[in-house]
């Protein structure tokens, strides 16, 4: 009985297990042909809207060609009659003037007798000083213009053939998104090249949240990979990628859009301490010129074990030398009353490169924080002895990595401890540090 029942049990096992793989199975399938619809409802979108663009522009620039034809046929029109109109009023003012010396005469020859001798002598000073035979030339007809519209019908061949050529419609672009790594405010997004004989020169990165209509431009670059920042945790945000091909100007097709979420919470420096100023995200802290001093820690214990944490100096315009105690690191707690990292339960580096655990320097040194330069932390749990969890030795393997260059050590703390806080301290204005 007993063994029929712990078989009875694993048929029933292996059944819900199948049904789960059937399921998801199902899931796999329902989230494929959501993605062709989708696609395909953006392509035709697409395609409609590019196609009555170019239709508006074609009427545009037909309209234009019209309208500058029909002002050189106006122009020519005006320029070749002007010369016949003149010669045309010319003609009928002599005609006018004629008209009026053969009535004057005909009245000097019939009129009364004692005016007529007065009459006559002024008719033919009139008739002397009148060129009655004088004419203008009128323009031979070969010389006359004679206007058409020379149309060409090869135009309707070449635009059937380059319309019908025009655009093409693509089920499989060359590059697809790989993997997503949460991160503290923000999502590693990484791609991948699937046809190998596409040779990419440039990589086109967009997302949108899952309430929004349009795509935006987060990264346009030679790399595979890029942290967006800025996402707010437990939010859906799609992401799709392109890329451009060597020597080419125009973008590949988009990939198939995949859903990308962090519940990771930002990085968030403490505001209040006098002498920094905060962005308005509280990721970026800029020493002021305030005469306060004192170390400026993260407003809580954000950074967990197996994670990198990034210190990005993005503006150095110091008043003065860099201080010795200047430094970036992070610690077991915050600790008021300290001008510096460097001390008990803390590990930092300072901006000429040397590395301090828990206040001592080691013999190992990095390159100078300079402006532009990358600070990551990265940290994994070594655990020594069965008593490590219960308030004995605990150790941190650390990495600090500056400018191409890591040191690498274990950090021995007296209790257990997988979250700390991050902090930086500046003697002088002008330090900026965005933290991610």
């Amino acid at each position: 009985e007993a063994e029929a029942e712990a078989e009875a049990r694993l048929l029933l096992q292996e059944a819900q297990e199948s049904i789960e793989a059937a399921r998801s199975y199902r899931r796999g399938l329902g989230a494929g042909a959501r993605g062709i619809r989708e696609s395909a409802t953006l392509t035709r979108d697409a395609l409609e809207q590019h196609f009555n663009d170019l239709k508006g522009t074609l009427k545009k620039l037909l309209d234009e060609r019209l309208m500058s034809l029909l002002q050189e046929v106006d122009a020519i029109e005006q320029e070749s009659i002007k010369p016949l109109d003149e010669c045309q009023k010319l003609i009928e003012h002599g005609v006018s003037t004629a008209n009026d010396l053969l009535r004057e005469g005909e009245s000097a020859v019939h009129g009364d007798v004692g005016q007529q001798n007065e009459k006559l002598c002024s008719f033919t000073k009139k008739a002397l000083h009148i060129q009655l035979d004088s004419l203008p030339e009128v323009p031979s007809l070969v010389d006359v213009p004679c206007l058409s519209a020379q149309l060409d019908d090869c135009l309707f061949t070449i635009l059937k053939n380059q319309i019908f050529r025009h655009g093409t419609v693509a089920s499989r672009p060359p590059v697809q998104l790989e993997e997503f790594i949460e991160k503290p405010g923000g999502i590693l997004v990484r791609w991948c090249k699937v046809d190998d004989d596409f040779i990419p020169q440039d990589y086109r990165l967009q997302y949108r949240k899952s309430t929004a209509s349009h795509f935006e431009d987060v990264y346009v670059g030679s790399e595979t990979e890029f942290i967006v920042l800025h996402i707010d945790p437990n939010v859906d945000y799609q992401f799709r990628v392109c890329a451009r091909g060597d020597g080419r100007q125009e973008w590949s097709p988009w990939s198939v859009p995949q859903i990308g979420c962090t519940t990771l919470v930002p990085h968030e420096w403490t505001a209040g301490l006098e002498g920094y100023s905060l962005s308005s995200r509280r990721n970026i802290a800029l020493r002021n010129d305030s005469q306060s001093c004192g170390v400026l820690y993260s407003k809580a214990p954000t950074y967990f074990c197996g994670q990198t944490l990034t210190f990005r100096q993005v503006l150095i315009e110091t008043v003065g030398q860099p201080d010795r105690r200047d430094s970036l690191g992070v610690c077991v707690e915050q600790q008021n009353g300290y001008d510096s990292l460097q001390r008990d339960k803390a590990v930092c580096i300072s901006t000429n490169g040397a590395v301090f655990v828990n206040g001592k320097e080691m013999t190992n040194q990095l390159p100078a924080v300079t402006s532009g330069s990358t600070v990551t932390f990265d940290m994994e749990v070594v655990q020594l002895g069965p008593s490590s969890n219960e308030g004995g030795n605990f150790k941190l393997r650390v990495t600090i990595s500056s400018n191409n260059r890591e040191v690498v050590f274990d950090w021995v703390l007296d209790q257990c401890c997988v979250s700390l806080y991050f902090g930086c301290s500046f003697s002088y204005p002008g330090w900026k540090v965005l933290v991610f």
